[in-house]
């Protein structure tokens, strides 16, 4: 379930960051939104019960991408980034801590 909901991340995090897609108009796009998603996951798996801790696991994989562009923060700093992105990548870290803890207080931290 990590890996389907870090799947889903692109359709939570924020569309300003040209990664995510929140707020965008998804059926214009042809694009399902999340509960669809899920309900096509859940059909295919045979999960009755859906996924009710959706808010866990988006915070999970929100605090581990944050993790890893602060790895690659750290590489920018010592001047051992290899991509041509690795700044861009190092400055999403508090914008996907903030996310990260906005789905944790949703699911009850």
């Amino acid at each position: 379930l990590a890996d389907f909901t870090y799947f889903l991340m692109s359709l939570v995090m924020p569309s300003s960051d040209g990664t995510g897609l929140s707020g965008a108009d998804l059926p214009a796009l042809g694009i399902p939104g999340v509960q669809e998603v899920v309900a096509r996951y859940c059909e295919l798996t045979g999960r009755a019960e859906g996924l009710p801790a959706l808010e866990w696991y988006f915070a999970y994989n929100m605090f581990r991408l944050a993790a890893i562009c602060q790895g690659i923060a750290g590489r920018v700093r010592d001047g051992t980034a290899s991509s041509a992105h690795a700044e861009a990548m190092a400055a999403r870290v508090p914008m996907l801590g903030d996310a990260a803890w906005r789905f944790a207080e949703m699911a009850g931290a």
